[in-house]
């Protein structure tokens, strides 16, 4: 394994960071300040004015959508190569995915648009997506069923002619709330009588359309993810779409929601390590500066050790995450999967367990909003279950290991 950046990742690394530290950081509080004015105002899913002049300023500087490895759309980088992009992004969590057109869940709704989408797909939905024109949510997860499990989905989407008549409640539909949202990637139960894996397709539903209503937005700890548009409830009543919305084929749902979440878990894991290197940036300078029974907090041993734990629990979670980047690239998802399954359990683990030390050490101030280690920890907590529980890619790890023992 060669887990060595190219020349081209290396150059884009220096570019973001610089962004980064030019232009990102500075903004972080103006971005804050403006998103609680829009809730005043009763308008909290605008986009704040800020973000919106930090992706003219990303496009400026050809850090725009990086995320994707085509060359005509995207950077040309290897998942391996995008890692470390993907990283130092995480530690602006709030603005630098979005400023460079690589936040989820546009990312994935714009690389199954790219894989699978055809050629009118592409030019209806995902051009406005890969130029930052509209945004787009995706409704798979149910309220009334575990989720964890697919096969489970209960939406409904009957096909009769030329038509498909969609009806179902979907929830955690992020950015749905946001009014640039523009199109909805629904997955539903087309063939309820064939195979397991083969009942489910994803469907392209403009928001728009009749019959869909998004309910309200769901909060995380009390964060209600304003800006970047919520997390949707939306039911969908009798909505009417063509036959040729059908993302890929018929049927081909469930292998979709695979080949779309193998990509958009290890870009979360890669941004997860950056919020703890930018934790134990926090907690490193708070303990120097502050001074408790005479002497530094930095000269508390306690301290001392939830530092360099820090540093070795995040050195370890970035080698197994680019060790999953490297089979991607060489291998595929489908091979490299219980190696992403591993990394979607330790990535939010690890940042976790950094932004509950750099909260300890910051005291009271860790818990409120005046620094970013709450909602990093919210973000973070919430990522357990995102994308699959842990415990579901705990299981399939430990499958993986018995197939392979009763195989020798």
């Amino acid at each position: 394994m060669d887990f060595r950046h190219s020349d081209l990742s290396l150059e884009y690394q220096e570019r973001v960071q610089a962004f980064l530290d030019e232009h990102v950081y500075p903004s972080e509080h103006e971005f804050e300040q403006q998103a609680a004015a829009n809730r005043a105002a009763g308008t909290p899913h605008r986009t704040p004015d800020v973000l919106q002049a930090l992706k003219a300023e990303a496009r400026s500087r050809g850090l725009w959508n990086l995320f994707l490895p085509d060359v005509e759309h995207g950077a040309g980088l290897s998942v391996l190569d995008y890692a470390p992009i993907a990283e130092l992004s995480g530690r602006s969590p709030a603005l630098a995915p979005e400023a460079m057109n690589c936040s989820a869940p546009d990312t994935g709704n714009m690389e199954l648009l790219h894989l699978f989408g055809t050629p009118e797909q592409k030019e209806q939905w995902l051009e406005p997506l890969l130029d930052a024109r509209i945004r787009s949510c995706f409704s798979m997860t149910e309220p009334d069923v575990a989720s964890s499990d697919a096969t489970n989905i209960a939406a409904s989407a009957r096909v009769d002619g030329d038509r498909i008549i969609l009806n179902g409640r979907k929830w955690w539909s992020t950015g749905a709330m946001r009014p640039e949202c523009g199109i909805s990637i629904v997955m539903a139960v087309t063939d309820p009588d064939a195979d397991r894996h083969q009942r489910h397709t994803m469907i392209l539903v403009p928001t728009s359309t009749p019959g869909l209503t998004i309910e309200r937005s769901t909060t995380v700890f009390g964060y209600d993810d304003g800006p970047h548009g919520g997390h949707g409830v939306i039911s969908y009543d009798d909505v009417e779409v063509p036959t040729s919305n059908i993302l890929g084929h018929r049927g081909g749902g469930f292998a979709l929601a695979q080949a779309r979440l193998g990509p958009g878990r290890i870009h979360h894991c890669m941004r997860s390590i950056g919020m703890a290197e930018r934790a134990l940036d926090l907690m490193i300078a708070r303990a120097a500066e502050r001074v408790a029974f005479g002497k530094p907090i930095a000269a508390q041993g306690v301290v001392q050790e939830w530092i360099a734990e820090s540093r070795i629990r995040i050195e370890q979670a970035r080698l197994l995450t680019l060790k999953a980047a490297w089979m991607i690239d060489a291998v595929g998802a489908k091979q490299a999967r219980t190696e992403i399954a591993a990394i979607k359990v330790v990535a939010p683990r690890t940042a976790l367990w950094v932004v509950d030390k750099a909260i300890q050490v910051h005291g009271a101030a860790g818990v409120s909003d005046d620094t970013p280690l709450a909602e990093m920890w919210a973000g973070l907590r919430t990522l357990r279950l995102a994308d699959g529980p842990d415990e579901v890619h705990l299981a399939s790890i430990a499958k993986h290991q018995l197939r392979q023992h009763l195989s020798r």
